[in-house]
């Protein structure tokens, strides 16, 4: 998939294929002055506004108005994200909180991606700056994407829009609260990358104790 994708490139933005089936090339969405946000070309985007800096303590959920959530109210640490991936789902509070940094968190369905579909979105991430990937158990799509106020949700692992989608978006001055912010792990008795709090899949009720409305 990738020589795929670099050939593509190497060619100048034409199309080729794998095994029978056309590869696209990623089209080029770097912001800019001109264009701040150019995610909005991106087919199938979900674009919100939400306020920032507004923290809840550990013991503290959110009612979320979407999942996964891509803005609001969220936990006073945030995730490590810098091109960090996790086995296992993590507490989503925090992982809010890294696209208030200008992160892009790649959440996947453990049902229906594993294997070289995982692997594909591990490549994505591993050793890249303000990029996360957790399983996510539950999703409506196999795969989604979150920046701050921004969601896609795809199928397959070799989606272009899941790199443009990046290149729009990750750390885009224009997009997220905090610009200049750390995406760098915070350590044991914050939040330990390697030894995270854990995702509650229950959906937290307005008007239960410690449960917070997203803004």
């Amino acid at each position: 998939m990738f020589v795929a994708v670099a050939l593509v490139l190497l060619l100048g933005g034409c199309t080729s294929s794998i095994e029978g089936k056309p590869i696209a090339a990623p089209r080029d969405l770097t912001p800019s002055a001109a264009n701040r946000d150019p995610s909005t070309e991106i087919d199938g985007i979900v674009i919100k506004v939400y306020a920032g800096r507004q923290h809840v303590s550990a013991a503290q959920r959110v009612a979320y108005d979407q999942s996964p959530p891509f803005g609001g109210a969220h936990d006073a640490a945030w995730a490590g994200c810098n091109g960090v991936v996790y086995p296992r789902p993590v507490r989503t509070e925090n992982m809010v909180h890294s696209l208030e940094h200008g992160a892009v968190w790649i959440a996947y369905d453990p049902e229906r991606i594993s294997g070289a579909a995982r692997q594909a979105l591990e490549a994505r991430v591993r050793n890249q700056p303000y990029t996360m990937l957790s399983p996510y158990p539950g999703l409506d799509r196999p795969i989604s994407l979150q920046s701050w106020g921004h969601q896609l949700k795809v199928d397959q692992s070799d989606d272009v829009k899941i790199d443009e989608f990046i290149q729009a978006l990750r750390r885009n001055r224009f997009t997220y609260p905090e610009v200049g912010a750390s995406c760098g792990a915070l350590g044991p008795g914050r939040f330990d990358k390697d030894n995270p709090p854990a995702f509650d899949p229950s959906t937290p009720k307005l008007g239960q104790p410690n449960v917070v409305p997203v803004e």
